[in-house]
């Protein structure tokens, strides 16, 4: 028995304690990985979730944009869009809150929580376009402050007299504004998440005193007329009327139309685009939960306060909006909230503040989501700059990349322009978020119990199916987009990186799903015109049996396909079971040869008891094995195929295999090829007991000879051009008939072989086997033509496509005898003269045009001192033959019928 060394996998896994997770210990998750000491966490559920996502759901929208909303859309449609949104991001926040109470959860936030649930394919893709929410996001809150610095201190020609409006504008002059207001968040940034959340503490308490004075000011402030100029000689006058009752009438209804500050005509979907940007910041929280005290426990408390929070601003500040403005000032003016409150001043200062807030708020989190994509290194050396980290843990390799994006970002211009983008590929990452709540929920893993259970998979479907909707309602372009791009993201993760430490709900949900397809697959509705080969080949060593392995999964149409090995040995003589440790290799041969094929591995004290065993249980359900392949009983000396496929080259690096097997693993874990191996594990009693075995289980059984030197059709030295078959009884052939079960099984299998892809371009060739009754030729003749005509029916029955052969069986049969039929029931010596013409006639009939043999195979005899001489006569039969499948079928496998 050759030494093995398990290969390493790797897992992070985490525990979870009364509702706050933290890092797994090893000894609870059964796991010895070792990681690097994290940076300290010290925001707490106020500071590091519930201010960051309260100013960032607030952002430049709530100061800036509620006039754009209610102006165009009016207030029933403003009401829907608010409803809509806080819908969707509800749906979204019911999915975090789950996910984040379901284990630990470290820096990178969505990313984080969608990578470890879905696989690296989709976290990865799903986890840069979240990312690229973000920047774009960081882009538009840094362009509204622009914005309304501008709207105050912009340089206007109409108004030469105000000495405020100093700053000159246009686009470079505003490019450079953003820019500057970008510089002041890098800044802040480089230094810290912690710097942020103490300055954003002070933010939150400004722009709670600044909303408190705006709702004061509509009940405070009487009627006024407001003068707006839009530069040139254009101005208009709004009116503030106060609460009216006709001023909410008049603004009950729609009135899309062009939007000064882009000169686009407004629709549904673009006003919704703009608005829900003051939603998109839920995950802002979420974003920092690498630096979080107990991310699970106050990502989800903190981020259900902030969207209630918001809400309720948000509706009353419509309400109030829609009581106490007209449409000129709601269109006109979108800062209309400074020249209606009680101190104007004061809400300059509240839009400053909470733009400059939403926009450090996004480049951080931006920044920890690119930090931990950079460290699982799914998009190789393009995000290795973003693993560089401060002493005090800080990303500031991330900031950087992302302050040059968020740059780029700002060549834009203007808000409403790339606000669409920023809504699409936000849908898109809540979609996954819900997408990744809905695997674990249907999955029903064990493992997936958290502590928030305000959700269902209802839930989720419903988010997933919102945001999609709303993505192609807001700009089918930049969804289908969005889409195309996840797509080739998903590819191009794939293809780099095709296995983590992370766990695969796909697997989860195969099996779950499997379950439930085996539980519906009763054996009792079999059908004859259904049936499928379902293989368990038995394989002493691959080294030897690789060509027969990938033949056979030409051979399975679709069915079942298991490779067994048998280990002999005594489990009480063993410190532990050693097939356990071997699946890993045999998984890795099954990669390598590119089949389709279960692995089933056994202990036993003998191969015929361990076959025994893999024929009774292996397959579950109604996917149970039905043929037994065995490698014929000779002393041939196979070739080693480890030393000729350069899959198997030993200088291939062990990270080349996902799992940790590489090419020198396996090399050394299955023994070299130094001669012929059957002999000795079993005695050729034991191979034919085998046979017999299989038999009486009623299996079908195929015999496999010769296969080393098989060709494969996708060879460029491939010669043979036929299939052939022998569907008679070499060995007996007047005990047998071309027409009973064994025979028509060993032309359904043919059949099955050249409906295979590779097999296709060969040809079936069938060969009849006929004695003349007389001296004469002429009723040798008439038989010959009647017996092509009887079987060229049969197969037209069956739909089979094939050449007949007929071969004169004259001097074959001589050598057998007259009484040869009670010769061979009574299992008497076939003389070696009759087995050697016979074997001369099939190698000469086929030439070297056979690709591949199909002889019928008879029964091993009752009694077991015959059992060598049996093997002795198979053995001539197929001497020299090349590749060969000796096949005695039980089962009736063929139907004429429809």
């Amino acid at each position: 028995m050759t030494s093995e060394s398990s290969p390493l996998l790797h897992y992070r896994l985490f525990s979870v304690s009364d509702g706050a997770l933290g890092e797994a210990d090893p000894a609870v998750c059964g796991t010895d990985t070792v990681t690097a000491g994290p940076a300290p966490r010290k925001l707490s559920t106020f500071f590091g979730v519930v201010v960051p996502t309260v100013l960032s759901m607030f952002s430049i929208v709530l100061f800036m944009r509620i006039g754009f909303v209610v102006g165009h859309a009016g207030f029933l449609q403003s009401l829907l869009m608010l409803f809509v949104a806080y819908a969707i991001i509800c749906l979204t926040v019911l999915s975090v809150c789950a996910i984040s109470t379901n284990g630990a959860v470290h820096g990178g936030g969505a990313y984080f929580m969608i990578s470890r649930t879905l696989g690296p394919e989709f976290g990865g893709s799903i986890g840069l376009m979240f990312y690229l929410a973000n920047v774009c996001a960081c882009g538009v809150y840094v362009l509204g402050l622009v914005e309304a610095v501008l709207d105050i201190f912009g340089r206007d020609s109409s108004d030469p007299t105000n000495s405020l409006r100093a700053l000159p504008q246009g686009y470079g002059y505003n490019f450079l504004y953003a820019s500057l207001v970008l510089l002041l968040c890098l800044s802040v940034c480089m230094v810290g998440a912690s710097i942020y959340s103490q300055a954003s503490f002070f933010i939150f308490i400004l722009v709670m005193l600044v909303l408190f004075s705006i709702l004061l000011s509509f009940v405070a402030v009487g009627p006024l007329h407001v003068t707006i100029r839009h530069g040139g000689n254009i101005t208009l006058t709004g009116t503030y009327t106060g609460i009216n009752g006709s001023t909410l009438h008049d603004n009950l209804h729609a009135d899309y139309s062009t939007d000064y500050t882009t000169g686009n005509l407004m629709n549904f979907a673009t006003v919704f685009a703009v608005m829900f940007n003051g939603c998109t910041g839920i995950m802002a929280g979420c974003n920092m939960s690498g630096e979080l005290k107990q991310p699970s426990r106050s990502i989800p408390i903190g981020t259900i306060i902030a969207v209630i929070i918001t809400f309720f601003v948000y509706l009353i500040l419509f309400i109030m909006t829609s009581l106490t403005c007209d449409r000129t000032l709601l269109k006109e003016d979108y800062g209309f909230f400074r020249p209606i409150n009680i101190w104007p001043p004061f809400v300059l200062i509240g839009v400053y503040a909470t733009s400059l807030s939403a926009s450090m708020s996004t480049l951080i989190g931006a920044s920890r989501i690119l930090h931990a994509l950079a460290k699982d290194d799914l998009f190789g050396i393009l995000l290795s700059p973003a693993k560089l980290v401060s002493k005090g843990g800080n990303p500031w390799g991330a900031v950087l990349y992302t302050w040059f994006l968020v740059q780029l970002v700002l060549l834009a211009g203007k808000l409403n322009t790339i606000a669409g983008i920023v809504t699409v590929f936000y849908l898109m990452a809540y979609a996954a978020i819900d997408l990744a709540c809905l695997a674990l929920e249907w999955a029903s893993a064990p493992n997936f119990r958290p502590t928030f259970r305000l959700f269902s998979w209802h839930s989720c479907l419903l988010g997933i199916i919102s945001c999609l909707v709303m993505m192609f309602l807001i700009n089918p372009a930049y969804a289908s987009g969005s889409i195309v791009l996840l797509l080739l993201l998903l590819g191009s993760v794939h293809f780099r990186s095709s296995s983590s430490g992370w766990g695969y709900i796909s697997q989860a949900l195969i099996f779950h799903q499997v379950r439930k397809y085996l539980l519906l697959l009763d054996v009792r509705k079999e059908h004859v015109k259904f049936w499928r080969p379902q293989m368990l080949l038995m394989v002493s060593n691959p080294r030897s049996s690789c060509q027969l392995i990938k033949f056979i999964n030409d051979l399975k149409k679709g069915g079942l396909y298991i490779m067994g090995h048998v280990e002999t040995g005594e489990l009480d003589a063993l410190p532990s079971d050693p097939v356990q440790t071997h699946y890993s290799f045999w998984l890795s041969l099954v990669d390598k040869l590119s089949v389709k094929a279960f692995v089933d591995l056994t202990l036993c004290p003998s191969v015929r008891h361990g076959t025994q065993q893999l024929l009774r249980i292996t397959g579950l359900g109604g996917m149970k094995p039905n043929t037994l392949v065995l490698g014929f009983y000779d002393d041939a000396v196979p070739d080693d195929y480890f030393l000729q496929d350069p899959a198997f080259n030993p200088g291939l690096s062990p990270q080349d295999d996902p799992f940790g097997v590489d090419a020198t693993s396996l090399q050394a874990h299955f023994p070299p090829v130094r001669g012929p191996e059957t002999p000795h594990l079993l005695s050729p009693q034991e191979y034919v007991a085998i046979i017999c075995d299989a038999l009486k289980m009623h299996k079908n059984v195929v015999l496999a000879r010769g296969f080393p030197s098989l060709v494969r059709p996708d060879a460029a030295a491939s010669s043979g051009l036929y299939i052939d078959v022998w569907p008679l009884d070499l060995l007996r052939p007047q005990a047998s008939a071309y027409v009973d079960v064994c025979s028509l099984f060993l032309l359904q299998m043919a059949c099955i072989l050249n409906m295979a892809a590779s097999w296709r371009r060969y040809q079936l060739r069938v060969f009849l086997c006929v004695e003349s009754r007389g001296a004469s030729g002429n009723n040798g003749g008439s038989s010959w033509v009647a017996a092509e005509a009887k079987f060229r029916e049969l197969l037209c029955k069956l739909r089979i496509s094939a050449a007949i052969r007929i071969v004169s069986w004259n001097s074959v049969a001589a050598l057998r005898g007259q009484d040869g039929t009670k010769q061979g029931l009574a299992r008497e010596p076939i003389s070696l003269e009759y087995l050697t013409a016979a074997n001369r006639v099939v190698a000469d009939e086929g030439g070297s045009e056979a690709a591949v043999r199909f002889l019928y195979l008879p029964r091993p005899p009752a009694d077991a001192s015959l059992h060598e001489r049996y093997l002795e006569e198979l053995e001539v039969l197929t001497r020299g033959l090349g590749p060969t499948l000796l096949i005695h079928g039980l089962s009736p496998v063929t139907c004429t019928e429809l």
